[in-house]
């Protein structure tokens, strides 16, 4: 399994939709970023602004990060 590590964050958590198919999201703000390793596996989108990533129980949470658009996508796209 490929892992990357990177600097994330305040993120938004996608909790699900409710009966009219919106998001159910929570935004959470933290004071400083932290490092964190996460599995490429987990990873559906980045933009930007927002990497998204997968978790256990279908949980998808848009994360802010630090590093360079570019730089991701050349990591990821290798």
């Amino acid at each position: 399994m490929k892992f990357i590590e990177l600097t994330l964050k305040n993120h938004i958590i996608l909790h699900g939709f409710d009966d009219q198919n919106q998001e159910i999201t929570e935004e959470v703000e933290v004071e400083e970023a932290s490092k964190k390793v996460v599995a490429v596996s987990r990873i559906l989108s980045i933009s930007k602004k927002y990497i998204l990533i997968q978790y256990a129980y279908d949980r998808i949470v848009y994360w802010e990060y630090m590093e360079d658009y570019e730089a991701i996508k050349e990591i990821l796209t290798q």
